[in-house]
């Protein structure tokens, strides 16, 4: 299988002098299309902070981050951007859907910022409404949503230009345990349905075994799980 991700060395700090703070410490790890992952550890373990760094939102201080095979040149922002755009797709634990637009029309924006076509962004997000059942709340705004309906809307957002790799930084945080096990479902059954590789932050031990891997960050470091 291609390798989609791999951090080699990955380290990360904040503040200078003697008020610096090390949250990531040398960091590898290596993921392949189609893998379902979730990385556990406390809060305040760096969890985000990885996450955030794979998804090019945040820079790393020492290391290498490949995506694809190709090594991300963080220095360079049009690069990043375009990386976030087409290769990525992110769900957060809040959904962070414009308010001001229809579920619809935010999930086409995202489309059209990847360069698809409005024909085929509109086709798309169909299929995924139909799939992910929320198909008769197209034209509704986010407010009057449920946080379940929310995070089922992100996913659709998240995987419509069909991106290599998707990141979920504890999407079903503000869920009852009834709608976290459906969205994290949809969430791996509709990655894999496109050979994504699937990385999950998540605080929740009872959804760890629907992941192929498991690790764990501890101390700044990220371990597999046997």
């Amino acid at each position: 299988m291609t390798t989609t991700i791999n951090c080699h060395r990955l380290t990360k700090t904040y503040g200078q002098g003697q008020w610096v703070e090390p949250v990531l410490h040398g960091v590898d790890l290596e993921i392949k299309a189609g893998e379902a992952c979730v990385l556990l550890g406390p809060s305040g373990s760096g969890k985000t902070t990885l996450l955030s760094i794979i998804g090019c939102l945040s820079t790393p201080t020492t290391g290498t981050l490949e995506l694809l095979g190709n090594p991300v040149n963080f220095d360079n922002n049009s690069d990043c951007v375009r990386i976030r755009r087409q290769i990525l797709g992110f769900i957060f634990q809040n959904a962070q859907l414009l308010p001001f637009l229809t579920v619809e029309q935010n999930v086409i924006l995202t489309a059209q910022n990847a360069g698809l076509p409005l024909l085929e962004a509109k086709l798309r997000a169909q299929e995924l409404f139909y799939q992910l059942n929320i198909n008769n709340m197209i034209h509704k705004k986010p407010g009057l949503l449920s946080g379940g309906q929310k995070q089922r809307v992100a996913i659709s957002r998240a995987l419509m230009h069909k991106p290599s790799i998707v990141l979920a930084d504890e999407p079903t945080a503000a869920l009852d345990w009834q709608n976290a096990q459906t969205v994290i479902d949809l969430l791996i059954e509709q990655t894999r349905s496109v050979g994504a590789s699937l990385i999950v932050v998540c605080h929740d031990q009872r959804l760890v075994p629907r992941f192929d891997r498991i690790f764990s960050i501890d101390s700044g470091q990220v371990f597999e799980n046997s």
